[in-house]
């Protein structure tokens, strides 16, 4: 066991990491932020919870780095990082097509096709595990109906 307590594979080599790869996963991130920012909707919300934008980038740069590429730099959790934000159901489409946009212009197709899926797949769970509930009206809510 390592010092983490997971196993230690002996003999199983890690594959080494492109650096081509890791500069594109910066290069989304900035991309991301970019047009999220200029965002009438999303713009505000980020500015809103980020102040250390260059902090902030390193952090979902390794999360990303770990997610497309299996690297262990990200240690957080990501939906704990989201659950006091002021964010609705209806901001993670919009999340997810800025992601879309800046993923399809900064990522070759392969890992842009990884990278969206993941997020996809991120922003269904986040949106469940922060609205579960659902009102009269069949709209999604943080506050059970009783």
């Amino acid at each position: 066991m390592s010092e983490h307590g997971r196993p230690i594979s002996v003999g199983v080599a890690t594959p080494p990491v492109d650096p081509r790869s890791e500069a594109q996963i910066t290069e989304l991130v900035r991309r991301f932020y970019e047009i999220g920012r200029a965002h009438p909707v999303l713009g505000p919300l980020f500015e809103a919870a980020i102040p250390d934008w260059e902090g902030h980038m390193v952090i979902v740069a390794d999360f990303w780095s770990k997610a497309l590429l299996g690297t262990d730099r990200y240690r957080g959790n990501v939906f704990s990082s989201h659950m006091r934000l002021p964010v609705e159901p209806e901001h993670f489409d919009q999340w997810l097509e800025v992601f879309q946009q800046a993923a399809g212009e900064t990522l070759p197709p392969p890992l842009a096709r990884s990278a969206i899926a993941r997020a996809r797949h991120m922003t269904d769970s986040i949106r469940v595990g922060l609205f579960p509930y659902r009102d009269k009206d069949g709209k999604p809510t943080r506050k059970p109906p009783f």
